[in-house]
């Protein structure tokens, strides 16, 4: 799967469950149904939210992004269906062409830590998923451990 494709569905999944969301909070607070509706809707739009999180790091150092383009791609999985405009601008904006960065070229960042420790985690990726599905289930506990702004409701 290319960058672009992971990154796209991913965003696209995202939007998806910001509809799961609000629609499970008109639920719980329109038609009474308690909180069950916003605990489901919730932890899947927070597993795919992390999942965005995630991705947009890994497609954003492999498509050398800047920081703070990186730091904004997460920051649009906040607003609610940002992720889709922002792939739209990126599409246009050609930042999301090529393939997976697997072997260094003559790019100055091809030469980071970064860039190759990612060219490491692409050249073995088992390794990869399992990492990243670690990271997903990691922070995903944590926020479950801390829980919601106001507790459990």
């Amino acid at each position: 799967m290319s960058p672009r494709l992971f990154y796209r569905t991913v965003a696209i999944a995202e939007a998806v469950t910001w509809t799961l969301l609000i629609t499970g909070m008109l639920l719980k607070y329109v038609g009474n149904m308690g909180g069950l509706p916003v605990l489901i809707a919730g932890s899947i739009h927070g597993f795919v939210f992390i999942t965005y999180a995630l991705t947009a790091v890994l497609v954003g150092v492999n498509q050398r992004w800047s920081v703070k383009l990186i730091v904004f791609a997460v920051f649009t999985a906040i607003v609610p269906y940002a992720t889709i405009p922002f792939d739209i601008w990126l599409d246009r904006n050609r930042k999301l062409e090529g393939i997976w960065r697997t072997t260094a070229t003559d790019h100055p960042r091809d030469h980071t830590w970064v860039s190759k420790l990612l060219r490491w985690f692409l050249n073995h990726p088992k390794t990869l998923v399992t990492l990243f599905v670690v990271g997903i289930i990691v922070i995903m506990s944590a926020f479950l451990i801390v829980g919601p702004p106001g507790g459990w409701k």
